[in-house]
């Protein structure tokens, strides 16, 4: 039995949905703004559907030229409004094939931008839980997303990473340095077999952290993606 969930990052164009899909519990569907489009969450929602895989939004800045990963500055309202479109966008895509959206995890800089600043994060929380009370809303673990939908009384999902590096903070090593990336497999198993076992997780420096591991991601535009949802997935029923 899988002692944690698994999420991974789908319907992105990257053209590996089909055979990660077996291998994780909650798909987050990209919703057009960062990657995808309408044909790619058809087919996403139906691969999760068929594999018995819970579906949940994945909303980021209007940035399909950076894949959602630069930073925009933009209102609480204007956050608050790209949230909600996105979940309604994918929500009416899922409800073709009767299936319902069970989470909503913010991708790229949007998740970033949350987890560190708690103002974005109460914005999206507000957006989640208006749209419906109960979804379930991922963050980063320990972070200001996780602790601003709680105060809201949204339910939440502490996220851990098997294929990023952490900062002495507990936050992600940034894209742009060399190490923020793990790609083997192996290490990638182990590390994500501490966070849930020992609940903690070892920075770029060597400093151990305590750390909550309630759902795991796997990206699914990294390479070694497929690789790693088969030995993790393996690893946990183990």
């Amino acid at each position: 039995m899988l002692l944690c969930d698994i999420n991974c990052d789908l319907g992105e164009g990257i053209g590996n949905d089909e055979a990660i899909m077996p291998f994780i519990s909650s798909a987050n569907i990209a919703c057009g703004f960062h990657a995808g489009d309408a044909v790619m969450m058809d087919q996403t929602v139906l691969l999760a559907k068929r594999n018995g895989v819970v579906i949940g939004a994945h909303p980021s800045f209007y940035d399909r030229e950076n894949f959602g990963r630069t930073e925009m500055h933009l209102s609480v309202t204007e956050i608050y409004n790209l949230v909600q479109k996105q979940i309604q966008i994918l929500r009416s895509v899922a409800a073709r094939h009767e299936m319902r959206l069970k989470h909503v995890k913010p991708h790229g800089a949007l998740y970033n931008m949350s987890a560190k600043n708690a103002t974005i994060a109460r914005a999206i929380a507000q957006a989640v839980k208006e749209h419906d009370p109960n979804l379930v809303l991922f963050g980063l673990s320990g972070s200001h997303s996780v602790q601003e939908a709680q105060q809201l009384g949204l339910k939440t999902c502490s996220e851990v990473f098997a294929d990023r590096t952490y900062q002495d903070d507990g936050s992600l090593t940034p894209r742009s340095q060399p190490n923020a990336l793990i790609h083997n497999t192996k290490q990638a198993v182990t590390q994500t077999l501490q966070m849930i076992q020992q609940k903690t997780v070892n920075s770029v420096s060597g400093k151990e952290m305590p750390i909550i591991a309630e759902t795991i991601c796997i990206h699914g535009d990294n390479h070694e993606a497929i690789a790693f949802a088969k030995a993790i997935n393996e690893a946990l029923r183990k």
